[in-house]
């Protein structure tokens, strides 16, 4: 830093602290921006602040971008993204993980126990003053897979957490997040962490209609965040004969999205689509909002407009995908075969291409996002591939599907596949 210019000599010592005391304060890195609560909102500098944005890691001047004003992780070390997320313009809830007892952590353990809140003790005392810290997600779904009896071990853990927390950085709401609100999670929550300022929420399909009234029926009154969101749950969707899952196409997924994201504004409650970015869950494109090779779909568009902001080339609009079905069976045996048909169209008339792909259905049970390897891609099992179809055989017995990606070549991109078996 440069040097001011000369001081006259008659400045008074009072005077002269105070410059210096003014100059320390300037020379100070930016402080944590002031976040309370009152009510049902997060006020941010005391201001109301609807905390929309996404969960994810990556592509934060994107998210700006579309409107979104905040980016959630899940107990990743944080510092790298808060200061991404200050240079893009973002607030960071910042998560912290307690572990799963369906993971087999448990919670009576006290060296485990205590070992975990020291982590947590330095994380906060770390990053506590970071500009870009919105508030403290303790937690994810920590009660998943869990009966109402075996989750009694949970909700002091997390109240737990979150008096450390508070007794370190009094100046940031922490916030428990639940796999939806279940028949009285929230209620379990209130009695067992009343420290816990804010309410968070994964939910999925439907569920995103009625979650806001149904959390208010179980008595929480204070803010609610949408911590995760989706068209339809792998858990929820409707399955194939064979017993899989079958994946909405990007264009059905995001009307769905289009009508949640609607009524949750209307609720003045805050959403967190998932994921912003790109994992393998079921397939690789289940919850992504990327394509593997970048390209954004559809959901991204809808968001946008949701919160007010705009693609890059906001003249652009995603491919949309009219439909996709087997023309043959979608259960065959080896020496036969099946064909697909595509209906695909892009609201500007940009001329389309589309990439076939059969990969092998997955054989991961992974539950909460646990992380999932990629099924391979099998080779030359799509023939005759072209803008309306394709088909297929060749294959060995198994369960497979059939990926279709269609791009208008200006960064946009839409996504569906088939399951089938061959027997």
């Amino acid at each position: 830093m440069g040097h001011g210019p000369q001081e006259p000599a008659a400045l008074h010592l009072s005077a002269r602290v105070s410059l210096f005391l003014a100059s320390l304060l300037l020379a100070a890195p930016a402080s944590a921006a002031g976040v309370t609560v009152r009510g049902t909102d997060i006020l941010l500098d005391g201001r109301p602040f609807i905390a929309n944005g996404a969960a994810g890691r990556d592509r934060l001047v994107e998210l700006k971008g579309i409107g979104g004003g905040v980016i959630r992780t899940y107990g990743d070390e944080p510092g790298e993204i808060l200061d991404a997320a200050q240079r893009a313009g973002l607030k960071v809830i910042v998560g912290f993980w307690l572990e799963h007892p369906r993971r087999g952590f448990d919670y009576a353990n006290r060296a485990a126990v205590d070992a975990q809140l020291t982590a947590l003790q330095h994380m906060v005392e770390r990053y506590r003053t970071h500009p870009a810290l919105l508030m403290w997600g303790l937690g994810n779904e920590v009660e998943t897979e869990l009966t109402p009896a075996q989750a009694e071990a949970v909700w002091p853990a997390i109240e737990q957490a979150s008096k450390l927390v508070k007794s370190l950085d009094p100046n940031h709401p922490t916030m428990a997040v639940l796999a939806d609100v279940g028949q009285d999670k929230v209620v379990a929550l209130k009695r067992a962490a009343p420290s816990v300022d804010v309410l968070g929420l994964n939910a999925y399909g439907d569920s995103l209609l009625s979650i806001v009234p149904r959390a208010r029926a179980q008595g929480w009154s204070g803010p609610i965040v949408i911590t995760e969101m989706g068209a339809v749950g792998q858990w929820t969707a409707p399955r194939t004969p064979w017993g899989v899952a079958i994946e909405p196409t990007s264009t059905e997924k995001a009307d769905r999205m289009q009508r949640y994201l609607a009524v949750l504004k209307g609720q003045k409650v805050a959403a967190l689509p998932f994921l912003w970015g790109q994992k393998q869950e079921v397939t690789p494109t289940w919850h992504s909002l990327f394509v593997p090779s970048g390209e954004y779909t559809e959901t991204v568009q809808v968001m946008a407009e949701a919160f007010g902001g705009a693609l890059p080339d906001a003249r652009n609009h995603a491919p949309r995908i009219l439909s996709l079905r087997f023309q043959g069976p979608a259960s065959f045996e080896k020496r036969s075969s099946t064909s697909v048909t595509l209906g695909a169209t892009d609201p500007d008339g940009d001329p389309l291409k589309v990439e076939w792909q059969v990969m092998a259905e997955t054989t991961a049970r992974s539950v909460g996002g646990d992380l999932e390897p990629v099924p391979p891609v099998i080779r030359d099992a799509v023939h005759e591939p072209s803008l309306t179809g394709a088909k297929i055989y060749g294959l060995e017995p198994g369960q497979y599907r059939l990926f279709v990606t269609v791009r208008d070549g200006r960064g946009a991109a839409a996504t569906g596949n088939l399951p089938f078996e061959v027997r």
